[in-house]
């Protein structure tokens, strides 16, 4: 198995290499925007605040709906059925009815993190269905292995771009198996294909990686996020994203291509500090060349869970040929 996997990675990286990856002749003046938030979490006080009829995007919902494609972090299981984890202190199920709201300011979510199995195999089988049903994309998930890892590919004024979506934190139990629904777990060599085969045979012009990584609360990333942040990149991944440590993250980048370690929470209640309610949305630029410049627009979580824009709060700002990052000279909100 593993000898069968390091000869199919050797396959891709040498089509990689050789050229197929970007055209030369390409060209290089489209721009595609995409806004990814952090954790998502529809159960508790913000799913009690749809079936209300509150929209708990609403107030990000202009910087939402300027990005070409929208991405957020599936915090939770959407399903009626199913029994929670036993053994395990949080466990979220949100019900159906706010995937419509989802729908309405969401292109994909990822569901590669360590809550989408709160309910087991038959819940996460169950969402599946219900967010094909309304139209919502998902990758870092699938109905078995293979399609856990596949790619989500978006396609953008001629650009394809691909979505993978891993989680590094347990329970593994989680994860998907040949004959079992679940996440897709990162494995360096795995991650690796998966990267290689998005740009031979998925054709994607972009590939991004959305990591649920880290140790919670920790405002540093960890040596082994910065690691693995660096395989993919060296791997092929033109930017990494990540999420999981319900705090906000430093950020960084690799062979100029960026890093930004986690966006902390989006919608979530249960926090109160000031790092825990404190969430990004970030803004990425890509064109045929990769990551063509970032900013994040720094939300505020209230007591129920839902973000309001910090006007008040300048954001970062990156483009090609930073060496970091810096604050924004000027917003517009």
């Amino acid at each position: 198995m593993i000898g069968a996997l390091r000869a199919a990675l050797a396959i891709a990286f040498g089509l990689v290499a050789s050229g197929f990856v970007h055209a030369e002749d390409a060209s290089t003046d489209v721009t595609v925007s995409i806004a990814f938030v952090g954790d998502v979490m529809l159960d508790t006080l913000p799913g009690r605040a749809i079936r209300r009829g509150r929209d708990p995007f609403a107030p990000f919902a202009k910087l939402l709906d300027a990005a070409d494609i929208r991405v957020g972090n599936l915090e939770c299981v959407v399903a009626t059925t199913g029994t929670p984890e036993p053994g395990k202190p949080y466990t979220f199920r949100a019900h159906p009815r706010t995937l419509g709201v989802l729908k309405r300011h969401f292109d994909a979510v990822s569901l590669a993190n360590n809550h989408s199995g709160d309910y087991g195999p038959k819940a996460f089988g169950e969402m599946l269905r219900l967010l094909e049903k309304r139209g919502i994309a998902y990758f870092g998930g699938g109905r078995d292995l293979a399609r856990a890892h596949t790619p989500l590919i978006i396609e953008r004024k001629g650009l394809r771009i691909a979505l993978l979506g891993y989680n590094e934190f347990l329970p593994r139990s989680f994860e998907a198996d040949h004959d079992k629904p679940g996440t897709a777990w990162s494995e360096d060599d795995q991650v690796r294909l998966d990267i290689a085969t998005a740009r031979t045979l998925h054709r994607a012009d972009i590939v991004i990686p959305v990591m649920h990584w880290g140790w919670e609360y920790e405002p540093l990333a960890s040596k082994r996020q910065r690691e693995l942040a660096r395989v993919m990149i060296d791997a092929g991944a033109d930017a990494v994203v990540g999420g999981h440590p319900h705090v906000t993250q430093d950020t960084g980048q690799h062979r100029g291509r960026p890093i930004v370690y986690s966006l902390g929470n989006f919608v979530f209640d249960g926090f109160t500090d000031a790092d825990t309610t404190t969430g990004w949305l970030l803004r990425l630029e890509v064109d045929r060349q990769g990551a063509r410049r970032w900013r994040t627009f720094v939300g505020r979580i209230d007591r129920d869970g839902i973000p309001h824009p910090d006007a008040k709060a300048p954001g970062d700002c990156w483009e090609r040929g930073q060496d970091s990052a810096v604050p924004c000279a000027s917003i517009d909100r």
